[in-house]
């Protein structure tokens, strides 16, 4: 009969050892098995790794439980509790970059350079028909996996330490917002779309750098005219081809200030939609006080204003002598942060205005605005202490 000698013993044809775990909330400690190794020399020093785990609070129970089995518990765990347009972020990274790849693996095998190489395989053809796969895409593939072996790690007790937080990912150029536009050209592509029933959505838009889901959120009672003031409270999302609502993209909500134009454009459209209310009778949908609708009062979907926009640009092209370059809806939000800070508003104020949870954001996305706007500030400091003497 095999004797159990130093915590390990040979049972079968594989080796296995034990150790005595203090479970942490009773103080009450207990023998915990752990078998299946090939050889006494891995069994002795999985039993030593166990043992430091085991002294510094941090041993996990061994599991058979293999990343895709892992993350798809996760992901129901993580369903009432993370916006939908979240949940589907993590899903899409899951289902098509992370499981196809090592969803097979047990997951307290997974290590920093499993994960490491995966991120450069993506990175070399992890995209469509074998192509590289964007640095954009990857780094959001990685903020899922480090959340979810994060929580694998402090929830589940699977794990001993989060390997995606000691991986590396291929080296990531950030690229800076293009100004697509200057400011004449904006006015010339809200000139095209006045005449539009949506004008106002595209004013709004530029004149205060809201996303588009927080418009197309936007109710009227989020809307003070009289005191020149929107609160943004809240955003739309397709997930899924269904229309969801929830939170902004910070979680907060925030009251920014408007020009008199601005109100006096939006004073007419609540003129207009009131109008549209009328003829429509009957027909009309109560979608609960949206600012911007259709003709029968229903929510618009994010892909109507985008597609509109082109369009409106297209028109204006046609007959234009000097024509607009094409232009995405999230530039009007690039061009409202870059003019005020090019013309000196403090960044913590753009901050506040875009929605930024931390002016850093702010600062690294444009960081060379900022870079514009400091050249030649020397200068000024030199002709200040030579104006002293």
């Amino acid at each position: 009969m095999p004797k159990l000698r130093d915590g390990v013993i040979k049972r079968g044809g594989s080796w296995s050892y034990v150790i005595r775990v203090r479970d942490l909330d009773t103080g009450v400690s207990k023998p915990r098995w752990v078998g299946g190794f090939d050889t006494e020399e891995a069994a002795k020093a999985a039993r030593d790794e166990a043992r430091v785990r085991a002294r510094n609070g941090q041993y996990v129970n061994r599991s058979t439980s293999t990343v895709a089995d892992y993350l798809a518990e996760w992901l129901e765990a993580h369903a009432a509790t993370v916006k939908p347009k979240t949940l589907a972020g993590y899903r899409h990274d899951i289902d098509h970059y992370i499981v196809p790849r090592i969803g097979r693996m047990r997951l307290q095998a997974l290590r920093p350079a499993v994960i490491s190489k995966l991120y450069r395989d993506l990175a070399k053809h992890g995209g469509r028909d074998g192509r590289a796969l964007a640095a954009t895409t990857i780094s959001h593939i990685h903020r899922t996996l480090r959340k979810a072996l994060a929580d694998a790690v402090d929830v589940e007790q699977l794990l001993a330490a989060n390997p995606a937080a000691r991986s590396k990912r291929p080296r990531n150029s950030t690229a800076e917002p293009i100004q697509v536009w200057a400011v004449h050209q904006l006015g010339a592509f809200l000139a095209t779309a006045r005449s539009h029933r949506l004008f106002a959505f595209y004013r709004l838009a530029a004149y205060t750098g809201a996303r588009r889901g927080e418009l197309l959120y936007l109710r009227w009672s989020a809307v003070d005219l009289d005191a020149t003031e929107v609160t943004f409270g809240g955003s739309t999302a397709i997930v899924r081809g269904e229309r969801v609502e929830g939170t902004t993209k910070g979680g907060r909500s925030r009251t920014i200030s408007l020009d008199r134009d601005t109100v006096a454009i939006l004073r007419e459209h609540r003129r207009q939609q009131a109008e549209e209310r009328l003829a429509a009778g009957s027909a009309w949908i109560d979608a609960g006080g949206l600012v911007f609708t259709s003709r029968w009062g229903e929510p618009l979907y994010p892909d109507t204003v985008t597609a509109l926009m082109t369009k409106l640009i297209n028109r204006h092209n046609r007959s234009a002598a000097k024509p607009l370059p094409h232009a995405r809806l999230h530039d009007l939000r690039h061009l409202h942060a870059t003019t005020l800070l090019l013309a000196g508003v403090p960044v913590h104020v753009v901050a506040a205005r875009l929605g930024h949870a931390d002016p850093a954001v702010t600062l690294r996305v444009y960081a060379h605005v900022l870079r514009e706007h400091t050249a030649g500030v020397g200068d000024i400091f030199a002709q200040a202490v030579n104006g002293s003497r």
